[in-house]
């Protein structure tokens, strides 16, 4: 955390390309996705469970009468939606949608309590309730999505009504809990509203929301465990869930004391974020080496080659180091999602590849798979190795799903996968005073303005599947500043031309971003050439499902076998350690990616014996790969991401 910081671009400053890898996506949520998860929020899917979201704020709003029905966090589907619309509006200018957006809110509105609070279960089903359950019951979490709503409403539109619901409830809150005499010493058992009010503090300047924050996360952990004295108030004589533990909320131990990633996953995804964030604010460097260690421990040794979080799906938590069986995995679409925004704000403290790096990762790999090609049906949980008949009679696989649903009861995933894609141009960019940095590779043009003046960057490029990058630079006038651009980890040959002339690329790098400082005229072009041989990668020894196993890896991108390519028994396939693998772009394939073909052999059994003295026969087979990301569209079959080698 020292010099300088970054500054993130705001959506409006990138336009991503709509013929863009991400571009297509990005237009994919205006287009589809929101009206499809509008559709589901009301009830009127065919075949998909029921959500009554909208119909809670309507009763609640007593526009309608009748019972809530859902989840204690149901309202939480509604402000995600609201927020990825309102990142659409700042990608897409739409009366229609802008309309729809508004009428949600002024429903919002009508549902809101006179005293500023804001949440239909317990205003329909429990009002004695408020307050009196943090740990189970998710109001401070589901306030955070709603504020984080309100501030992407303003800031993408200007209108402020969203913004002033959402700053009433949180000066609600604010009045409730805090350390001052008569507050509540309380912190929710799902962390979310603490990101959450570092945002709304950053739009309005006012310093109670960003205290707040700070009180949340700095009274975590404290003993006497605020969630054992409540309960100890409601009476409670047992547990609810019978895997609670504090560690579940990462509530065992203060937050600056927490050496390991334990509990559930999304929580702790959010909980690192709002630490990144205040760290960030606060100048707090305790907070920032406390990120550090828990991302060292995280990504590298907690975390699977997709970038996905949480091996067990009793609590969707972390387990141990290295434990990351690939056909029980959790990996919840919602915590990748979770690492991406931790990831994001790393950035912010520290400018360093590894950040960037595994944003990548998770993006290419565990937030896309959560989702189909179409845009309309998702994974909650996101394994890497599948075999129908397993997951059909194995009690120990009841978490995996075959294909992709339509909509979850538990309807987290979907939503935040949309607000998610629709913020994505902000992830892409940075600048601090004199350097605009280039994190993610997508055909788009970034409008920043640094110390000396406005510049333009065109960058052209067909990634991930080429990695060749390539990038105008247009200054308002001829201006002297630095050009960052990352070259990824995964590259293990990366060259650079300025106007033409190759540059010696090991000079430049710092910290993995190739810093290229000039005086910039208009229409200076930087071509980047990145090297993506077909890589096989291998687990540490400690992961005992990987061990005698490969991944391919091309360019940021994960692959796997499916059975649709390579018929069933996808374990008795062996990848020689000679074998050559060719890379192919096909575009009439999965709305078009690039596969890997080659040529394995197959184990044949001898006989009907279970056991045998022999090793099985082989014979050589075509071996398929497509990107993992991909898999799950075209029917229900086997998966797998390790494959053996010899």
């Amino acid at each position: 955390m020292e010099g300088k910081t970054l500054e993130h671009l705001d959506p409006g400053a990138v336009r991503v390309a709509a013929a863009d890898f991400w571009g297509k996506r990005i237009l994919q949520v205006k287009e589809t996705i929101i009206p499809y998860q509008w559709e589901a929020l009301n009830d009127r899917v065919p075949g998909a469970p029921k959500s009554h979201a909208v119909e809670n704020f309507r009763i609640a709003a007593g526009l309608a009468s009748g019972e809530f029905y859902g989840w204690v966090f149901q309202d939480s589907d509604v402000a995600k939606w609201l927020e990825a619309a309102s990142y659409c509006l700042w990608n897409f200018p739409d009366p229609e949608l802008e309309q729809k957006v508004d009428e949600v809110i002024d429903l919002v509105a009508q549902a809101q309590r006179p005293d500023g609070y804001l949440n239909t279960y317990f205003t329909i089903k429990d009002p004695e309730g408020r307050w009196k359950n943090l740990r189970d019951n998710h109001e401070l979490y589901c306030a955070g999505h709603f504020i984080e709503a309100g501030v992407a409403h303003y800031r993408a539109t200007g209108k402020g009504k969203l913004l002033e619901v959402v700053s009433r409830l949180a000066d609600h809150i604010a009045d409730r809990f805090g350390d001052g005499p008569g507050k509540l010493r309380g912190y929710p058992g799902h962390p979310e509203i603490e990101l959450a009010l570092v945002k709304l503090y950053r739009v309005t300047g006012e310093r109670r929301y960003l205290d707040l924050a700070a009180f949340f996360v700095n009274e975590r952990g404290k003993t006497p465990l605020y969630f054992e004295l409540e309960a100890r108030a409601r009476g409670e004589k047992e547990l609810p869930w019978p895997f609670w533990t504090p560690a579940y909320c990462q509530a065992h131990l203060p937050v600056r004391e927490q050496q390991e990633a334990v509990g559930h996953a999304v929580r702790a995804m959010y909980l690192y974020s709002a630490m990144a964030d205040l760290a960030l604010e606060l100048r707090d460097a305790t907070l920032f080496e406390t990120c550090r260690t828990l991302w060292e421990n995280v990504t590298e040794r907690r975390m699977y080659i997709t970038g996905g979080l949480g091996s067990s799906a009793q609590g969707e938590a972390f387990t141990f180091d290295y434990d990351l069986p690939p056909d029980r995995a959790y990996a919840e679409t919602c915590a990748s999602i979770g690492l991406v925004f931790w990831a994001h704000r790393m950035l912010r403290l520290e400018v360093d590849r590894t950040y960037a790096d595994v944003m990548e990762r998770a993006l290419y790999n565990g937030v896309l798979s959560g989702m189909s090609l179409d845009g309309t049906a998702y994974f909650y949980v996101n394994p890497l190795e599948v075999v129908p008949e397993a997951v059909q009679k194995r009690h120990d696989l009841q978490h995996v799903v075959l294909s992709r649903q339509r909509w979850f009861s538990c309807a987290c995933c979907p939503p935040n996968l949309a607000r998610l894609l629709a913020s994505l141009p902000s992830y892409l960019y940075s600048k601090d005073g004199e350097t605009l940095y280039v994190h993610l590779f997508a055909e788009s043009e970034v409008t920043a303005y640094l110390e000396k003046g406005r510049v333009v960057l065109l960058q052209k490029t067909g990634y991930p599947w080429e990695g060749d990058i390539h990038f105008e630079v247009f200054p308002e006038t001829p201006q002297e500043f630095t050009l960052a651009v990352r070259i990824p980890g995964w590259c293990r040959e990366a060259k650079v031309r300025v106007n033409g002339e190759e540059a010696d690329v090991s000079p430049l790098v710092e910290r993995g971003y190739a810093k290229i400082r000039r005086l910039w005229q208009k229409g200076d072009r930087v071509d980047l050439s990145l090297a993506m041989p077909v890589e096989r990668v291998r687990a540490h020894p400690g992961v005992r499902d990987a061990s005698g196993k490969v991944a391919l890896q091309r360019g940021p991108v994960v692959f796997c076998l499916e059975e649709a390519d390579n018929g069933p028994g996808l374990s008795q396939i062996v990848l020689p350690e000679e074998a050559k693998l060719c890379a192919t772009f096909r575009p009439e394939l999965l709305g078009g990616v690039v596969v890997l073909s080659g040529e394995a052999e197959r184990e044949v059994a001898a006989s009907s014996h279970l056991y045998a003295f022999r090793r099985p026969e082989r014979r050589r087979v075509p071996l398929t790969a497509i990107p993992y990301y991909a898999w799950g569209n075209r029917g229900v079959g086997e998966m797998t991401v390790w494959i053996r080698e010899e």
